[in-house]
């Protein structure tokens, strides 16, 4: 597939709208082996259209102006696939674009035909092969609207409905680091429908989710508005952290109110600057005096702040850094994602969230073996087999982590033993507990100890696997959950055929029921500690 990139912007390959459009590129190339050439219309001499009409009567099909408009005939006539990139301005084309539109009079012959209620002029050439697309971004929150006399031109000169559109409002969100995050997505999107133009055509359903706004109107008309560095009230230049701190505000999402106002104080300590963010039922307002007490205070260098926001550092990682510092309430910081995460209209939806990981389906076969075998070793053993076999059946919902295999694995061959081996129980019955124990102390020598596998559940998924801090205090965690197991292995082996012996069942049990009230205010505490010091 030949591919022409005309791309109409000023801004060059430096355009929002060329990011698209290379997108949307590369998704062609991954279904079809593609040549793209491109034409930066900024860049090249094209003088306007004189209508002297020479093309048309004396030298057949040849513009007596000789510039680089020769070279851009010949590239459209030598494309299979155009794509016309260029972002909305005034309501239209970019001026140089529009002149190389008006240029293309040579493609055209003089005679009037009554193919439309217009009327038009026949094609000098044979075009009909000709795929075409609009790639466009506009500054609006949409591009419903706004596209209106761009449809209607090249209605004219491509033929209605002739040619596929994409067109993305709040596209200057594309040239802001901070919001990568989101505007990767929207790219991602733009991919997959150049995949499918190359296989056909771009199914209704990409060009539903194409549509859909990347955030809410009143979020990006916020942001929008604090971009420009310019307060509202007086025209006058802003400061560049309150410019910053109303971006961050914009992004408050309302649906994270859990009933109580929140204040985030933002202390930028390389420029002496310190703003408020009050978070409330209807919305966010940035405070610059009159200050409330906070809930929660972030010490920081602007341009750290920046760094993190736009993706360059990411924020546990400059915490362990000591880059900044934490006080108050640390709930804020770790459900930060709740609270400045607007709701992701542009991701692709899905009817079925991703699996999430399941510690119980790792506990219940031990639990079982643990109390089954301790009543009746026999019948115990038989129904740890059992429980290992039913408690596979639930990971259709459920992810599977080597410590769900492990755990069924090792349940079952200890109630293989107590078949094989009566009155073994006194050693087996330790000895499970200690393995038990060992697994979780082992799997501190690794990258990710158990207890992440399963309470990133409740962090942002995998990405949470990437944050130092969720990781040390999890390593601490199942460290300290390890040693009680190979503790609960010695104490068991004392006392079996003791006259407590009845009562460990009891105390093996409670146990970790304290251990699971320590884990609840270590995972709130450690965080908080470590990043106010």
């Amino acid at each position: 597939m030949n591919i022409l990139l005309i791309n109409g912007s000023p801004k060059g390959t430096k355009s929002n709208t060329y990011r698209l459009s290379k997108a949307f590129i590369s998704g062609i190339a991954e279904k079809s082996p593609a040549v793209c050439e491109e034409l930066n219309v900024s860049d090249m001499d094209i003088s306007p259209c004189r209508g002297c009409f020479a093309c048309w009567n004396k030298t057949d099909g040849e513009c007596v102006i000789k510039d680089e408009m020769k070279t851009a005939l010949d590239k459209i006539l030598w494309a299979d696939t155009i794509i016309w990139s260029f972002g909305l301005y005034y309501f239209n084309v970019p001026g140089k674009l529009k002149t190389l539109i008006d240029r293309q009079l040579p493609l055209a012959m003089p005679f009037m035909v009554s193919d439309s209620e217009a009327g038009s002029h026949p094609s000098r050439f044979d075009m009909s092969g000709k795929r075409n697309v609009i790639i466009s971004t506009c500054g609006f929150y949409t591009a419903q609207g706004n596209y209106e006399s761009v449809n209607a031109m090249f209605d004219r000169f491509l033929g209605k409905n002739k040619y596929e559109t994409i067109y993305c409002g709040q596209g200057e969100l594309f040239r802001v680091p901070e919001l990568r995050d989101r505007t990767d997505k929207y790219l991602s999107l733009v991919k997959n429908a150049g995949a499918q133009f190359a296989q056909g055509t771009i199914a209704a359903g990409t060009k539903e989710k194409l549509n859909t706004l990347l955030f809410p109107r009143e979020t990006y008309e916020e942001m929008a508005d604090a971009s420009w560095g310019i307060e509202k009230s007086s025209g006058e230049k802003a400061d560049a952290s309150l410019s910053f701190t109303r971006q961050m505000a914009a992004l408050y999402n309302k649906s994270s109110y859990a009933g109580k106002d929140k204040v985030l104080e933002m202390s930028y300590t390389d420029v002496g600057k310190r703003y408020q963010i009050l978070m409330k039922r209807d919305g966010s307002e940035v405070l610059e005096d009159n200050f409330m007490p906070y809930t929660t205070k972030i010490e920081t260098p602007l341009k750290v702040w920046q760094d993190i926001a736009s993706g360059e550092i990411s924020g546990a990682e400059a915490m362990t850094k000591r880059l900044y510092r934490v006080e108050g309430d640390f709930d804020l910081m770790l459900n930060w994602d709740s609270y400045f995460g607007a709701e992701d209209t542009a991701a692709e939806s899905s009817n079925q969230k991703d699996k999430g990981t399941s510690l119980m389906l790792t506990l219940i076969p031990w639990i079982t073996f643990w109390v089954a075998a301790s009543i009746d070793s026999y019948i115990g053993a038989f129904v740890s087999i059992g429980v290992c076999a039913l408690t596979a059946l639930f990971f259709y919902r459920f992810r599977k982590t080597i410590y769900d295999v492990i755990s069924s694995t090792a349940v079952i061959g200890f109630s293989v033993a107590l078949l094989l081996l009566p009155g073994a129980d006194n050693i087996l019955l330790p000895l499970s507990y200690f393995v038990f124990g060992a697994m979780w102390c082992v799997s501190c020598l690794f990258k990710v100890p158990l207890t992440a596998w399963y309470s990133m559940n409740n962090y942002n998924g995998d990405s949470a696997l990437e944050n130092p801090l969720f990781l040390l205090t999890n390593r601490i965690l199942t460290l300290a959950w390890g040693v009680l197991y190979i503790l609960t292995s010695v104490w068991t082996f004392f006392l079996l055929g003791t006259p407590i012996a009845p009562y460990l069942v009891i105390i093996n049990n409670v146990m970790p029921i304290l251990m699971g009230f320590f884990t609840k205010w270590f995972q709130n505490w450690y965080p908080s500690y470590y990043a106010a010091k």
